[in-house]
C-alpha cells in the first residue's frame, strides 16, 4: 500500500482576495517595514493614522510598539485602548479584531490562515480572529486561525490558542488549557 504524498502543483487559492490592489498591497509593504518593524519608536499617533489610512478601524490612543508586523491593514479593526507589544506578526489574511482595552504582549503570533493537512492539495484555510474586550494574549504566545479570546481572558506566556478562548478565565499549554479564574481586584 502507496503513501498519498502531497500534491502542491494542485494548490488553488486563486479564491482567496486579500482585499487590496495591487499597488495598495506594495504600498503598504514598503510602509510596514519602514514605520511599523522599523525598531525606532516612530509615535503611536503616525501609526494609527497610516493604519488608518490604509483602511484599518482604529480606536482612541492605541498603543503600537516598535517591530510589529501587519499583513494587511485594512483587515484590522482596534478598539480603544488597544496595546500592541514589540515585534507582534499579525498575519491577518483573515480579519483581526481587538475590542477596547485588550493587550498583546511583545513577540505574539496571530494568524488568521492555515493550510489544510489532510488534503493532498494542501488548501488555505482562513479563520478570523477575535480579542474581546480586556483580554490579554502573553509574550511569545500563538492565536491560531478562527479562535475568539474571551472578554477578559489571559493568554499565559508561550501558550498556544487552537481554540476559544473562555471569558475571565487564565489559559495555559500547547494546546491551551484553562487552569483558573481571573479574578480582577478593585
Amino acid at each position: 500500500m502507496s503513501t498519498p504524498k502531497l500534491r502542491k502543483q494542485d494548490l488553488d487559492n486563486s479564491w482567496y482576495q486579500p482585499g487590496g490592489s495591487w499597488l495598495k498591497i506594495r504600498l503598504w509593504y514598503f510602509i510596514n517595514i519602514i514605520v511599523f518593524k522599523n525598531p525606532v519608536h516612530l509615535g503611536y499617533g503616525v501609526k494609527a493614522g497610516l493604519l488608518r489610512l490604509f483602511g484599518a478601524k482604529v480606536g482612541k490612543r492605541p498603543i503600537i510598539k516598535p517591530g510589529v508586523s501587519i499583513k494587511y491593514p485594512w483587515r484590522i479593526y482596534i478598539g480603544d485602548y488597544v496595546s500592541i507589544g514589540e515585534n507582534v506578526w499579525i498575519d491577518n489574511l483573515g480579519d483581526v479584531y481587538f475590542e477596547d482595552q485588550t493587550t498583546v504582549s511583545q513577540g505574539a503570533l496571530l494568524l488568521t490562515g492555515n493550510h489544510n493537512y489532510k488534503k493532498q492539495s494542501f488548501d488555505l484555510i482562513i479563520g478570523d480572529i477575535r480579542v474581546q474586550e480586556g483580554a490579554w494574549i502573553g509574550a511569545r504566545c500563538v492565536v491560531c486561525p478562527g479562535v475568539t479570546c474571551g472578554a477578559y481572558s489571559i493568554l499565559t506566556v508561550g501558550s498556544v490558542a487552537t481554540k476559544d478562548l473562555a471569558p475571565h478565565m487564565i489559559h495555559s499549554g500547547n494546546p491551551a488549557v484553562t487552569i483558573r479564574d481571573r479574578i480582577l481586584e478593585p
